[in-house]
């Protein structure tokens, strides 16, 4: 199934194909036995084209992006996504319901650290290391990007080593901010995952107070 909206060109931000962790690639293969019609691929970045708000995730969720073909979309961690992108004026709509509805994020993109779903929502450290040449290339091409927006500790740290930063120079907290030279910041937050959103380590007010904090690093305008 694949989306029709998307763009699933080969390149060197994304391969539709690939197959270069050997773990991934055969959970993906009976991924795709046992529920034929989910998206079971390496999953497209999805937003703005030249976002100056960039946001990094973790990985595709088994039945949320690798069903459907987009980030954050089709599981729990979507909802708070979501909704505040939209009120803090980002997305066209507050919920993302399948990669073919008409959803459209406003200067900003969502990009996730490994492209493939992995199991029990856990990708190995030589995982991360392997795709994170496709996250270096894309970050490449996103130059008017000012905001890197990560979703939890592992999208940080990839989110450094595709800058080619040290990692002990950046330690992780939620609502802490990185200048990173260039006029470009990183911003950190807990990941939007139920288990996050449940226990109240993160809450939608903190959340909020977050993504407005990095679409304000971003320069772009309040709404809502």
């Amino acid at each position: 199934m694949i989306p029709p909206e998307r763009d699933v060109r080969r390149s060197a931000a994304y391969d539709p194909d690939c197959t270069r962790c050997p773990r991934l690639a055969r959970y993906l293969e009976a991924t795709r036995r046992s529920h034929a019609d989910y998206w079971a691929r390496p999953v497209p970045s999805f937003g703005a084209k030249s976002p100056r708000l960039i946001l990094v995730g973790l990985a595709p969720g088994l039945h949320g992006a690798n069903r459907t073909g987009r980030p954050f979309t089709g599981d729990h961690a979507g909802i708070l996504l979501y909704r505040t992108l939209y009120e803090l004026g980002l997305a066209s709509a507050p919920e993302s319901a399948s990669a073919s509805d008409d959803l459209e994020l406003i200067d900003a993109r969502i990009v996730n650290s490994v492209k493939c779903a992995p199991p029990g929502n856990k990708p190995l450290p030589e995982e991360v290391r392997t795709c994170n040449g496709y996250l270096k290339a894309e970050l490449g091409e996103l130059i008017d990007a000012r905001v890197y927006l990560a979703l939890g500790r592992i999208a940080h740290d990839a989110l450094l080593l595709a800058r080619g930063l040290k990692r002990a120079r950046f330690p992780f907290a939620h609502g802490r901010e990185h200048p990173l030279g260039e006029a470009r910041w990183l911003i950190d937050s807990y990941h939007c995952s139920r288990y996050n959103t449940q226990t109240r380590r993160l809450t939608p007010e903190m959340f909020r107070e977050v993504m407005a904090r990095a679409r304000e690093r971003a320069g772009l305008e309040a709404s809502g």
